[in-house]
């Protein structure tokens, strides 16, 4: 990303219309009261004690794009409402999950906000969007929260109505060059869109911090149909000094399938390279497609937010897969987009739990959230916990509140782990030359 560094102010207008309106309106609302001396219900979208009324929440994504497309992320959320409904519901309370899709398409996925207003949903939970500038005006109007978003924008790490269970694109890029700065050179293949010129500067954050030089950067097509040209160009960037081992990594989400189509052609003219990218590009289903251990990934570094999926601390969710999505091939238990989904919606019942039988609404969803409640995920994540002004508040993510990656590998065409924990980027992060 270039140029001069903004400073968002953490007092939106948005919200400070929101609470003062809700001021006048709880105030007219207990005068009607005590003048009809009778008894109030809940506003629309909230609910009052346990058993009342419904949970609306909203999870969306892109489907059916030439693009990036997560439709295990709905898909999910609506397996999930019908597995908590089946014990209970959200302490007591039903879930309803309403579900949108997003297109890639910046006027679609303000459609999806607006809807999400309209319908009186108290949160969007676990959902992907590449266009935040279009879909949190409407969000942040309504004083509506937005749980573990994919983290694919940088908006998700400032808006203070976002709170992220992940480090995004961030946290996996600087995890990722950390690893590589043992490489010759680097070539980061990337999309050439507005989120894409974030990706540079994270994954160079992680090699500066190894000594390495910046990667070499290269825009592509997000929507392409080969990439011959790029793959080329990418191996003559690498492979230039026969002495070092450079390094390819490509970062082009659902497209990484059709780049490596074109780069194990052009392979062939070349020196060895290693290839090495971020979960959500690549999974295991990717891998086997390519070929498995026969395929480009062989011996690839991925850094991911969570463990891999054969870890035993994803058996919640395999459960609630199998009792409620058994059979749909959307829900891929290995998709970090519908890993995401569930830790989201993880947050989301917690969040409830702790107001007992209190209303549930946006806004006390999000008084609680901001209240300092701590949130365990059974390991999947360290605890959560947002404070607006975080630790890494200075470099433009003060909403990011976990930093830690995963490094795994691809053995005999299997993803495992390739060391034991979390790697915490923090450190990294705060050095990184970001602007926003």
């Amino acid at each position: 990303m270039t140029g001069m560094r903004r400073t968002r102010s953490p007092f939106l207008p948005g919200l400070l219309a929101r609470h003062a309106r809700d001021g006048v309106v709880a105030a007219g609302a207990a005068a009607v009261c005590a003048v009809l001396l009778a008894g109030c219900g809940v506003v629309p979208g909230t609910t009052g004690g346990a058993g009342d009324d419904t949970v609306t929440v909203m999870t969306w994504a892109p489907q059916d794009t030439r693009a990036t497309n997560k439709p295990g992320m709905p898909a999910f959320a609506e397996a999930y409402a019908r597995w908590i409904n089946n014990r209970g519901g959200l302490n007591g309370r039903k879930l309803k999950v309403l579900t949108c899709n997003d297109h890639n398409d910046s006027v679609a996925a303000a459609k999806c906000a607006r809807r999400a207003v309209k319908e009186n949903a108290v949160a969007v939970v676990g959902s992907y969007s590449q266009h935040a500038d279009s879909f949190f005006p409407s969000l942040e109007g309504a004083g509506i929260p937005y749980i573990g978003g994919y983290g694919i924008t940088t908006a998700e790490f400032t808006s203070p109505l976002s709170y992220p269970v992940n480090g995004g694109q961030p946290a996996l890029l600087a995890g990722l060059g950390r690893e590589l700065a043992g490489c010759g050179p680097v070539a980061l293949v990337r999309p050439d869109t507005i989120t894409g010129d974030q990706l540079p500067p994270l994954l160079d954050s992680g090699l500066k911090t190894g000594g390495h030089e910046g990667s070499r950067d290269q825009r592509a097509a997000e929507d392409a149909t080969e990439y011959d040209e790029q793959a080329a160009r990418a191996l003559r960037a690498t492979t230039a000094d026969p002495e070092e081992q450079g390094c390819v990594v490509p970062a082009l989400g659902d497209r990484n399938s059709t780049f490596m189509d074109s780069f194990r052609r052009a392979r062939e003219d070349y020196p060895d390279v290693r290839t090495a990218t971020v979960l959500g590009s690549v999974d295991q289903t990717v891998i086997d497609a390519t070929g498995g251990a026969s395929g480009p990934y062989e011996g690839s570094y991925l850094t991911g937010w969570y463990p891999v999926v054969t870890d035993a601390r994803w058996d919640g969710m395999k459960q609630v897969i199998r009792e409620e999505a058994f059979g749909d091939n959307r829900v891929d238990p290995a998709d970090a987009g519908v890993q995401t989904t569930y830790i989201a919606y993880t947050v989301l019942r917690k969040t409830v739990e702790s107001l007992g039988g209190g209303r549930v609404s946006a806004d006390t969803l999000t008084e609680a959230l901001d209240d300092g409640l701590r949130i365990g995920t059974g390991g999947l994540t360290p605890t959560l916990r947002w404070q607006f002004q975080d630790k890494l508040a200075g470099v433009g993510f003060p909403r990011l509140v976990n930093a830690n990656v995963t490094l795994q590998v691809v053995r005999e065409g299997r993803l495992v782990a390739a060391r034991k924990g979390f790697t915490d980027t923090t450190r990294t992060l705060q050095d990184a030359d970001v602007a926003y």
